[in-house]
Parts: structure tokens; C-alpha cells; sequence
């Protein structure tokens, strides 16, 4: 483990490596065909079926991560109450991306697709700020958790621009997917404040699962025609916000000896 005091270099120098790759790299765009996807099936009168229907998942995780931390039981899950609110915004997010992706996946477009990528950003970058807040320091991760969150919304909204124009460049948007996925991982190398240590790797591949899923969306979908690759992303991505709530419910804060070894002043 690295000392937490090096918590907040790890990420920073995490930030600026993910920007120069991104700044390096070539203006690119989506492909043409992506919003053409494999299932487009209609049932009960909802086109994309399958690729609506599969955010429920999100909806579930959403609110009843809402309803866990409006919940007694969930006072004794962090060893500082502000801790909390970073998980408020990533469940806001998780039910946010219920409805903002079933709008998307009703008639595919690039107009669409920016309320189907918003909400994600506020989930994807407050769950960073909450890992910052309890494995460097809670003030830092609370001041965090705007900035971040902002960055993310720009990177969409300069996406958005950048079509409007005739420029598409996705390079802003994807870095800081790229980012927060990172980071979920560095923060294993941190000391942790509370148990359950090994949910993030359990997160982290769940979305590393969701993007395979995504980029076999036609392949999934000729086994059988059953149901399409993007459809299962839905539900990986679902299962991971799950997991965040799993780890919350079921993680204790260390013992104070070793809390206190490992911890700089809030």
C-alpha cells in the first residue's frame, strides 16, 4: 500500500497522464454506424426494446441506494457522516442514466446521446470524489466532488460542440471515462478506511465487462438473437452500481488502530 498522504499526487498524477494521452492523441469521432444497434425489436409498442427496457437495472440500484442512505443502518456505514454525499450524487446519477438512457435508446441520434452520457458523469466522477474522501482525505474528496463533476460535464458538452460544428472530437469525453476507471483502480493502492477492499476490483470489472459487452453488441446478438451486446452492457453496468451499494451495506470501518496508523487529519 502507499501511504496516504501520496493519495492525492497518485490521482493528480493519474489526471495529467490521462490529459496528455488524450492531447496526444488524434481528433477522433464516433463511428458512423454507432447508433445503429444489433436489437432493435419492438415490444409493446417500445422501439429498442431490450436496450430500453435493460436500464431498469439502473433505476433499482438508484434508488435504493437513495433509500440505503436516507436509512439508519447507513449512519454506521461511514466513520464521518460527510462521506455520504458523494454516494448521494452517484445514486442521483444511477437513476438519472435510468431515464436518460431509455430517452437515447428510443430514437438513437448524437442530440439524444448527450442525455444518455450527462447523468453518467454523475455517477462515474463522484464515485471518484467518494474514494478520494475516504482514502485521502474528506475534505479534499468533498471539494473534489464539483470539480470533478464539472470537468465531466464540460467533456460532454464540448463533445456536443465540437459535432455541432463539423469538428466531432470525443478525446475530452473519453479521457475522462478512462479516468475514473483508473482510478477506481489506483485507489486499491491506497490504505483503505473501511473493509470490503476488493468490491472496487469487483466495480472495475464489471464496467471493464459492460465495454466488452458494448463493443460485441452484433456478435451477442447473432448467437441466437436473444438478446444483443449493448442490452447486456446495460446490466453490467446496472450490476455495478449495485455493487456499490453491496460494498456500502456490507463494509465496517478497520479497527481505530490501524484506521488511526493510516490516516491523515480530516
Amino acid at each position: 500500500m502507499l501511504p496516504r498522504r501520496f493519495g492525492v499526487w497518485l490521482f493528480l498524477g493519474l489526471a495529467a497522464i490521462v490529459a496528455a494521452a488524450a492531447l496526444l492523441a488524434p481528433r477522433t469521432d464516433l463511428p458512423v454506424s454507432y447508433h445503429h444497434f444489433a436489437d432493435t425489436r419492438t415490444w409493446l409498442g417500445v422501439p429498442n426494446f431490450g436496450d430500453v427496457a435493460s436500464n431498469l437495472l439502473f433505476l433499482v440500484a438508484g434508488a435504493w441506494g437513495l433509500f440505503f442512505l436516507a436509512s439508519d443502518l447507513s449512519q454506521t456505514r461511514f466513520v464521518d457522516r460527510r462521506e455520504k454525499w458523494p454516494y448521494v450524487f452517484v445514486f442521483i446519477g444511477l437513476i438519472w442514466t435510468a431515464f436518460g438512457s431509455s430517452y437515447y435508446h428510443l430514437a438513437p441520434d448524437n442530440q439524444r446521446l448527450v442525455w444518455d452520457r450527462l447523468p453518467m458523469i454523475f455517477v462515474f466522477m463522484p464515485f471518484v470524489a467518494a474514494l478520494i474522501a475516504e482514502r485521502v482525505n474528506v475534505r479534499i474528496g468533498l471539494w473534489a466532488l464539483p470539480i470533478l463533476t464539472a470537468i465531466g460535464v464540460a467533456s460532454v458538452l464540448q463533445w456536443h460542440e465540437s459535432v455541432l460544428h463539423g469538428v466531432a472530437d470525443i478525446r475530452f469525453y473519453a479521457a475522462v471515462q478512462a479516468f475514473a476507471g483508473l482510478a477506481v483502480l489506483a485507489a486499491l493502492f491506497l490504505p483503505p478506511r473501511y473493509t470490503r477492499n476488493s468490491d472496487l476490483a469487483w466495480i472495475a470489472a464489471f464496467y471493464v465487462v459492460a465495454k466488452i459487452f458494448e463493443l460485441a453488441d452484433r456478435q451477442i446478438y447473432s448467437w441466437g438473437y436473444l438478446v444483443s451486446g449493448h442490452t447486456l452492457k446495460h446490466l453490467a453496468a446496472g450490476a455495478a452500481g449495485l455493487w456499490i451499494l453491496r460494498m456500502l451495506q456490507k463494509r465496517r470501518a478497520l479497527p481505530q488502530p490501524l484506521l488511526q496508523s493510516n490516516t491523515i487529519s480530516n
